[in-house]
């Protein structure tokens, strides 16, 4: 059996990331939604995920709980280890990604692609405020890094998530389907 691929998907905060990947496994409810594990509080909306403390996550760490982990925005992110069992099984999982984090994951990958997902800069802006979880310095801060290029030599395709979700959506699904024989 061939391995699953993971599916890093990045982009800028508010670029609309976890709906994107809910939206593809929706479509694809093949493919696995990966948990990460974060220093965040828990219940704060976006995605599902593990919340912890930040010694709980570097104890974690130091035990190998993670295949890759980074840190970010005063948080800790962590892809944990058993993806590998999804992957193993041929399945491919589609995990929130930094763009820091990238070249960690190709190398911990056998078949790993990026999903780079764009936005305007008015519509970053926009939804970042309508999310309310940043103060409007922090939004300048998150606007200026969501021009940062993505590393050398990566396997990634680009989508634009300006428009109606649901048109993303079926570009992402598109592109990341296995072609019919």
């Amino acid at each position: 059996m061939k391995p699953g691929r993971l599916i890093a998907v990045v982009g800028p905060s508010g670029v609309g990331k976890d709906s994107v990947m809910r939206g593809i496994n929706d479509v694809l409810p093949q493919t696995h939604l990966v948990r990460r594990v974060i220093t965040r509080a828990p219940g704060l909306g976006g995605e599902v995920y593990d919340p912890v403390t930040a010694p709980q996550f570097h104890a974690m760490a130091e035990n190998g709980a993670f295949v890759v982990h980074w840190g970010a925005h005063g948080l800790y992110y962590g892809i944990p280890v058993s993806v590998r069992y999804q992957l193993n099984r041929g399945i491919d999982c589609l995990a929130n990604f930094s763009r820091k984090a990238l070249t960690a994951g190709a190398d911990a990958f056998a078949d790993f692609l990026v999903l780079n997902i764009t936005a305007k800069p008015e519509t970053l802006a926009s939804r970042l405020a309508a999310r309310d979880r940043e103060t409007p310095e922090e939004i300048e801060r998150r606007l200026a890094q969501a021009a940062t290029p993505l590393p050398k030599g990566l396997k990634f395709i680009t989508l634009s998530n300006d428009g109606d979700l649901s048109q993303t959506v079926a570009r992402a699904v598109s592109v990341l389907q296995p072609a019919s024989v």
